[in-house]
């Protein structure tokens, strides 16, 4: 185990997604109870939300969880008082820089680790002091960058001295081994808790994501920007040809989009709707093939990687017992 994670009192150096409108203090307490790191996603919600939540999660689980703020919220000044007044253990942030806040935090004793797409992200979050950062390939499902997990998380690794969480396309203890072979200190799941039993998602969204299969997802916003990966459905599928249209016409006027898109999540995470929701997913959804505990999802998934660790498996991949059968000429 990492010195980081260590600090942070885990059994498992597995995070939970901070996912707006998804991860509310239940989940987040459910994860950290089964060893991980529950985070709840304040997205643009106000800070009382934000409040119920941590207290929530503090009245199931005496474990450490998280917060993930969305840097472009209204209300991130009050989320971050609301942060600091309950010494949250760890804060992961998106969508902006976080380093304004990054020493009052700190001093709180609360680990700060942003979400970063890129190699020159993470050099920039280290020089502002950060305690880690979470490289997210774009197989992940809700915004993305460009840059697939499998290629960021080494180049990341490589360009900083600070602790590298990976993310996107992670789903099962396969996805953890590789993720520390990569040079990863841990690994942050999101989709695979979707289908968590502690999950506040529609029964409609948790049966879309088991439903998926690896072809299911698409990325909508590459035109106008805020790219963001989700299921096809009715919604995404309009989404892209209204995209495809604004960028035959020329035009910069993308009201047409963003009034489409607005409330999407919402309506799928609390209504199921199947063709006007967002049911935001990443591409590991076809691994996802039931409803289960959030217990259940941790220790399989990290019993699968310590068996992959442990065992011989990856290592007999580099000897050859026939190597001298067929003597060079």
């Amino acid at each position: 185990m990492s010195p980081l994670m260590e600090r942070l009192g885990v059994k498992y150096p597995l995070f939970q997604g901070g996912m707006a409108w998804v991860a509310d203090g239940k989940l987040a307490a459910s994860v950290s109870e089964a060893g991980g790191l529950g985070i709840i996603g304040s997205g643009h919600a106000p800070a009382s939300w934000v409040k119920e939540q941590i207290e929530v999660a503090k009245s199931m689980t005496d474990k450490a969880f998280g917060v993930n703020v969305m840097l472009l919220s209204p209300f991130v000044e009050q989320v971050i008082d609301v942060i600091v007044d309950a010494k949250v253990a760890l804060v992961t942030t998106g969508a902006g820089d976080p380093s304004r806040y990054l020493e009052r935090l700190q001093q709180n004793g609360t680990v700060v680790m942003p979400v970063v797409p890129s190699v020159a992200m993470a050099k920039r979050m280290a020089r502002d002091g950060v305690d880690g950062v979470i490289a997210e390939g774009m197989e992940s499902g809700g915004h993305i960058g460009s840059i697939t997990t499998m290629a960021l998380v080494p180049q990341v690794v490589d360009a900083v001295d600070i602790p590298v969480v990976a993310a996107g396309g992670i789903g099962d203890g396969r996805g953890v081994a590789a993720a520390l072979s990569l040079g990863a200190i841990g690994v942050q799941m999101g989709t695979r808790f979707l289908t968590s039993t502690s999950s506040r998602i529609h029964q409609n969204y948790k049966n879309a994501v088991i439903k998926a299969k690896d072809v299911d997802t698409l990325v909508t916003g590459m035109y106008v920007g805020h790219a963001a990966r989700v299921l096809k459905n009715p919604m995404s599928r309009n989404y892209l040809k209204l995209e495809k249209k604004i960028a035959l016409s020329g035009t910069t006027d993308f009201t047409a989009v963003e009034e489409l898109g607005n409330g999407s999540l919402r309506k799928a995470v609390l209504e199921g709707d199947r063709d006007h929701g967002s049911f935001m997913a990443g591409q590991i959804s076809g691994l996802v093939k039931r409803e289960e505990s959030s217990q259940d999802i941790v220790e399989e998934v990290m019993q699968q990687a310590k068996e992959i660790l442990a065992g011989s498996k990856m290592a007999d991949l580099l000897t050859s017992t026939t190597a001298d059968a067929f003597p060079r000429q």
